[in-house]
């Protein structure tokens, strides 16, 4: 059976969303993305689906079953059978896996060291992409809109998105935000190590024959380098007000 994916939201904030459509937000890693997704789908009461976390957690399946990730026709077995359990409410970053709550697990360094290797198989993001495209089909049904946040999301799994945006950021900055979070939650890292693992995924998901890491030739791309939180969502609302998608809630963005 592949992966089932739970829906959990906050019924009274999405009920009443303002966000009509698709947010399609893509980027490397360390460029906010994230919290971004995340506090956008706050400031409109929408929904939210972090899709590199359906894959950490195929990811941590196969490490847990003791496959070999670089075994594409092994990892893909598995993904088949994982109980992939993820919520869709912005403030809820719950993932499960046959019940049991994965969502630290699969922050660690040895998801994340092979999580660019089971991603990169064929099998196991057309397996995803269909579970997320339903996640996002009911979402939007419910709701009447969904930020989803990855590395394919407006070029591969929601091409018609009518807001496509893809955060960048310089590798110096990234790798200094991915070990201020790792510390945060009690992982420990170096910064310089923290780039190099940044630049490997950066090359490994760029150059991968299935859905590359490249930002849509429609999308809104927005340098997060020295730019906060509040000054990315300020925009990106502003956009989402301009193409008629919704209205930002009064005081939301900094939620």
């Amino acid at each position: 059976m592949g992966p089932r994916v739970h829906r959990q939201w906050r019924r009274a904030a999405v009920a009443q969303g303002e966000l009509r459509g698709v947010v399609a937000m893509d980027g490397p890693s360390g460029t906010g993305k994230s919290t971004v997704a995340r506090g956008l789908a706050s400031a409109l009461g929408a929904g939210y689906l972090d899709t590199g976390a359906m894959y950490r957690a195929v990811t941590l399946a196969v490490l847990r079953a003791g496959t070999d990730p670089a075994d594409g026709a092994a990892v893909l077995r598995v993904a088949e059978g994982v109980d992939l359990g993820i919520g869709t409410d912005p403030a809820d970053r719950a993932v499960t896996l046959g019940g049991e709550d994965v969502s630290a697990e699969i922050r660690g360094p040895q998801v994340t060291a092979a999580v660019s290797a089971v991603s990169a198989v064929a099998g196991v993001r057309d397996l995803l992409v269909a579970r997320q495209r339903l996640v996002i089909s009911e979402t939007r049904a419910r709701s009447g809109g969904i930020v989803v946040e990855g590395r394919d999301i407006g070029t591969v799994v929601a091409p018609d998105a009518p807001l496509k945006v893809y955060l960048t950021a310089s590798a110096d900055a990234r790798a200094a935000r991915r070990s201020a979070q790792d510390a945060r939650e009690g992982r420990t890292s170096t910064v310089d190590a923290t780039r190099a693992d940044v630049e490997r995924r950066d090359t490994f998901d760029s150059t991968r024959a299935v859905s590359p890491l490249r930002p849509a030739v429609d999308a809104i791309e927005v340098d997060t380098t020295d730019l906060g939180v509040e000054a990315v969502l300020e925009r990106l609302l502003a956009v989402v007000r301009e193409r008629g998608l919704g209205a930002a809630v009064p005081g939301a963005a900094g939620a």
